[in-house]
């Protein structure tokens, strides 16, 4: 019910700004107006518990392979992995999770990022970095695990 109140807020938005609205820039500025609605929903709710982005889907079609499936350790192992990775990710401050999932799981590019954050381009490929620095620390482990 949340997120069908935040698309109907953001098509109330597009329709006062129909005037206004550049259809160049509608996906930049739908998905800025809409991460923003998101932010300030979270803000105003104070739950820590839940997190802006939800990378369930996004995790699935990442790792899922049919032909380990039918191993059942295999399987196993790889739950395991990739809820880890899943947790690492989701601890991840907001804008560094932002940026990360949007330009490695969801494909965007810099500019795109950019534009739906309103960040300096600079700005994202540091965020990205760091992201993927932090991650990088929190998952040696796992793979040390693994390698024994």
């Amino acid at each position: 019910m949340d997120a069908d109140d935040i698309t109907q807020e953001v098509l109330i938005r597009i329709w006062n700004n129909i005037d206004n609205f550049n259809i160049d820039k509608a996906k930049s500025w739908i998905m800025r107006t809409t991460h923003n609605l998101c932010l300030d929903y979270l803000r105003k709710r104070q739950t820590a518990t839940k997190k802006f982005i939800d990378i369930d889907e996004e995790f699935e079609n990442n790792f899922i392979e049919e032909d380990v499936l039918s191993d059942p350790e295999i399987s196993l192992r790889r739950e395991f992995i990739k809820s880890k990775i899943k947790d690492a990710v989701e601890s991840l401050p907001e804008v560094l999770k932002s940026v990360f999932v949007m330009y490695e799981l969801e494909g965007m590019k810099y500019k795109e990022i950019s534009e739906v954050l309103n960040l300096p381009m600079n700005s994202v490929k540091v965020y990205l970095l760091r992201a993927r620095k932090k991650l990088q620390l929190e998952l040696k482990e796992l793979v040390h695990e693994e390698a024994i």
